[in-house]
């Protein structure tokens, strides 16, 4: 089978060409710029890619090797409802499916059990730290993570594997199309609004998600914020326990948790003793774009809803005290939109506080662009007085660099992507 891959250079499209790769598929795929990841999935055999996405080439490809699945992001039909490719598989029959479609085929045609991890915030690195726990326990694992990993590729498939586990995303309503042995939910705080209107219709979807899945393991605040009930299936965890402070060793409670969370679920389906698969998760390297060192004391991280926000700087502050800097790139002026009643107090803890403007995609062209200046305004007075806005430029790369010789944590809140503060943090300090 051939499968056509549209925007392989994506977080998460780029993974499932490289398992559909491994699970011996055909496949090709486009992207509208060329990218480091397209250059890494080229020297890992995806060879057949191509930069732009018009009908002509596509339908080279088509003729030289017909396309059977057409494969593309959530975002795609959104951003673009008359985009070039997806029209000419339509009108050439050629199958075409969001990316949910095409990971559970190759989950039920490799006989594979699904191990999800969903939730508003820490997914990413809960999901990486369980395949952390399958590879150091030499368990043949199958994945997909919305990362770079140190120890592994962001998306594999091995023949030998048992299971598959997934970061499964809210997004688009994606993770309502698997039915998972085991989900772990890391948090819940409503989101991504052009999707769910109101909390009650973000909360009903985590309900579904749940009710398909044969077992779960859960924060006892989600737990009753869902109002479920006590069952055998579930698992409840407490955000206080004290072992989160007395066992791992961890950076950060947001990790220790995280951390905490995989140890539990894990022992649904490992039988190894909890304090083994503690130690090993105490050794978790991190992941790429979560508190993420790009230089001595300066660091990225892709927390962007208030939730993230609050657990990186606790990171942060945990590991310099009160000499802690931002640098505050929001992800999405509508979602900058949604948190603007929250972004008053959430900075008043630090030392210094630099608004560059927000990184924007799949936006509402009708709200009104909230730029450094008016997020600025939008701050409490405590937080005003030692805030400022700011561009990507010389005099922003003075001011951190006077910071990091000074001897101040500067974390860099950052979409990530082209043109982010993320790729610009790279090519200034790296």
């Amino acid at each position: 089978m051939h499968i056509y891959f549209s925007g392989i250079g994506g977080a998460a499209i780029g993974p499932l060409a490289l398992i559909a790769k491994q699970a011996g598929y055909e496949v090709s795929g486009s992207d509208i710029q060329p990218s480091d990841y397209i250059d890494y999935l080229q020297t890992h055999g995806i060879k057949d890619i191509h930069i732009g996405q018009t009908s002509e080439q596509i339908a080279k490809v088509n003729e030289l090797k017909p396309i059977d699945w057409f494969v593309y992001s959530s975002a795609l039909p959104k951003t673009d409802p008359d985009h070039a490719e997806l029209k000419f598989c339509q009108r050439n029959g050629i199958k075409t499916s969001k990316r949910d479609e095409l990971l559970n085929k190759i989950i039920t045609d490799k006989n594979l059990k699904l191990l999800a991890i969903a939730g508003t915030h820490g997914k990413t690195t809960t999901t990486a730290m369980m395949v952390w726990l399958f590879k150091q326990l030499n368990i043949p694992i199958s994945y997909s993570v919305g990362a770079k990993l140190s120890f592994g590729e962001p998306g594999e498939f091995d023949p030998q594997s048992k299971h598959f586990i997934y970061e499964a995303d809210e997004y688009d309503r994606n993770f309502l199309s698997f039915h998972p042995e085991v989900s772990l939910i890391t948090g819940l705080d409503w989101d991504h609004p052009d999707i769910y209107a109101t909390r009650q219709a973000y909360d009903d979807a985590f309900r579904q998600f749940l009710k398909q899945s044969q077992a779960a393991v859960m924060w006892q605040t989600d737990v009753k914020a869902l109002g479920l009930s006590a069952a055998d299936n579930l698992t409840v965890l407490k955000e206080d326990d004290p072992k989160l402070n007395q066992e791992f060793t961890l950076k950060g409670l947001v990790n220790r948790q995280n951390a905490w969370q995989v140890a539990q679920a894990a022992q649904k389906f490992l039988s190894e003793p909890l304090d083994k698969l503690i130690k090993i998760l105490n050794e978790f390297p991190g992941l790429a774009r979560r508190f993420e060192r790009i230089a001595p004391n300066l660091y990225s991280d892709y927390a962007h809803t208030p939730a993230k926000i609050r657990g990186a700087l606790q990171r942060a502050h945990e590991v310099a005290g009160d000499n802690v800097v931002v640098v505050y790139e929001g992800l999405h002026n509508l979602r900058q939109h949604f948190i603007k009643d929250q972004l008053k107090n959430l900075f008043d803890g630090v030392k210094q506080l630099y608004i560059v403007p927000s990184y924007l995609a799949r936006e509402d062209p009708n709200l009104e662009l909230l730029t450094p200046d008016k997020i600025l305004d939008l701050l409490s007075n405590s937080a005003k007085g030692q805030a400022a806005a700011a561009k990507l430029d010389g005099n922003l790369k003075t001011a951190i660099q006077k910071h990091l010789d000074a001897g101040d944590l500067v974390l860099c809140l950052t979409a990530g992507g082209p043109g982010s503060l993320d790729e610009w943090l790279r090519k200034e300090f790296a």
